[in-house]
């Protein structure tokens, strides 16, 4: 790894770092705090969104990733769009939350998760592949199981604490395995 490489790695290791804390706090509430309002999910959601959005972006023009800039890009333009739709009609969503958030996240799910599987297949872990395997897996199931949508519903702020728990927790020891392999390309320097 050059020093050109290795001075964007460094750049980006904390924003993923960051992301993984913010994933996992957004999940902690959610799992601790389950009958929070309706519109504080909307709000969470919409942001929670729309900052991945933006860090897929980001990610493009700071740093080197496994996965092509096309794929980053695609995950960057969904992730602003739903946060800037969820946060512009908060009314309409937490109206239609409980069928409308399900097929959503079955959207994100399949999107996010072939992201996930491609990004675990081109290099970068074992993490990667399962939380990929995750996101399909609920997708696919919601998709042939519709009947399940509503019971899934009731249960959707626990859920989705759960997998951004585990999300975060995978970005933070992604970031420090960012981190180390660049404190080992300096040492090896």
């Amino acid at each position: 790894m050059d020093a050109t490489e290795t001075g964007k790695m460094s750049e980006v290791w904390w924003l993923v770092l960051l992301r993984g804390i913010v994933l996992g706090l957004f999940g902690l509430l959610l799992v601790a705090i389950p009958g929070a309002t309706l519109s504080s999910l909307v709000l969470f959601i919409g942001i929670y969104w729309f900052i991945h959005g933006i860090f897929s972006l980001v990610s493009i023009f700071v740093g080197r990733s496994s996965l092509h800039w096309g794929w980053l890009l695609l995950d960057g333009i969904i992730g602003i769009l739903a946060g800037i739709f969820v946060l512009s009609h908060p009314l309409f969503t937490a109206f239609l939350l409980p069928t409308t958030l399900v097929m959503i996240l079955v959207v994100f799910g399949l999107v996010m998760g072939t992201i996930n599987l491609l990004q675990g297949i081109k290099g970068d872990g074992a993490g990667a592949v399962v939380l990929g395997v995750i996101n399909v897996f609920f997708a696919v199931f919601l998709l042939v199981h519709p009947a399940m949508v509503a019971m899934f519903a009731a249960f959707l702020p626990i859920t989705i604490g759960i997998l951004c728990i585990i999300g975060g927790v995978w970005l933070i020891v992604k970031s420090f395995s960012i981190r180390g392999s660049i404190n080992g390309s300096d040492a090896a320097a």
